[in-house]
């Protein structure tokens, strides 16, 4: 199944999205956790510094 989930990601609208992955660490017990968000192409550097 992830092979078809791919193969639609490389066609048509697909090509205008990331997906962005972020690991934040918890000020609380200093553990890390990852936001994940698919985003525009355009807007990722936006995103990166605004989460």
């Amino acid at each position: 199944m992830a092979k078809k989930v791919v193969a639609t990601l490389k066609t048509g609208e697909g090509k205008a999205f990331t997906k962005v992955i972020k690991a934040v660490k918890s000020p609380k017990t200093g553990a890390y956790t990852f936001k994940e968000e698919i985003v525009p192409n355009d807007q990722v550097q936006d995103w990166l510094k605004n989460n």
